[in-house]
């Protein structure tokens, strides 16, 4: 997958939060020298720009093994239907907390391994029409979408941050289904 290059996304470097909407989507699970260090799957999306935007998405928490806690993420689905596709284009958003979701919704979360995780996430990507996505904008040797999900306190992480969840929400074709999902790591309420 070629690297995408700097977006009109990104002058926004103080946006704590954002919010992109794509297509034309392709995934692949994360390179590294050290196969026990992968941890994400990388999605890239045509925003309606001339550069795609990269969203990396955890498939497990390093942190949270090394720390002897469950590497597993917990993963929660809301699943919709969608008259009209939400338009192509990234901005900055508002405050997005999982608590407002689940209060409004019944949320089942259940644990996922790294090898289902990156299962899902491929499958999804090859038959989703477009991909929504809320998180952090970030620039390293990608400039894209991080920290998708909860980012409150873990069994490994206690920095406690309300109100910056990040989440994908994927739109199919046939039934008009969509599904929203949300992800936590150990020890997140």
């Amino acid at each position: 997958m070629n690297s995408p290059v700097r977006s009109p996304l990104f002058p926004l470097p103080d946006a704590p939060l954002v919010r992109a909407v794509g297509d034309s989507l392709s995934a692949e699970i994360e390179h590294d020298a050290h196969p026990e260090r992968i941890d994400h799957v990388w999605i890239s999306m045509d925003i309606g720009q001339p550069e795609r935007v990269l969203v990396s998405v955890n498939t497990l928490s390093n942190r949270n093994r090394d720390a002897g806690f469950d590497p597993r993420i917990r993963m929660g689905i809301v699943r919709g239907i969608w008259e009209h596709l939400p338009p192509r284009g990234a901005e900055p958003c508002a405050p997005r907390d999982y608590a407002d979701i689940e209060s409004a919704t019944n949320v089942f979360y259940e644990f996922h391994d790294r090898a289902a995780m990156e299962t899902l996430l491929l499958g999804r990507c090859a038959r989703a029409r477009r991909l929504e996505v809320w998180g952090a904008p970030y620039r390293s040797r990608h400039h894209g979408i991080h920290q998708i999900h909860s980012r409150r306190a873990s069994c490994a992480v206690p920095e406690d941050i309300v109100g910056k969840d990040g989440a994908l929400k994927f739109y199919f074709d046939g039934d008009h289904a969509t599904e929203l999902l949300l992800f936590k790591f150990c020890g997140q309420p």
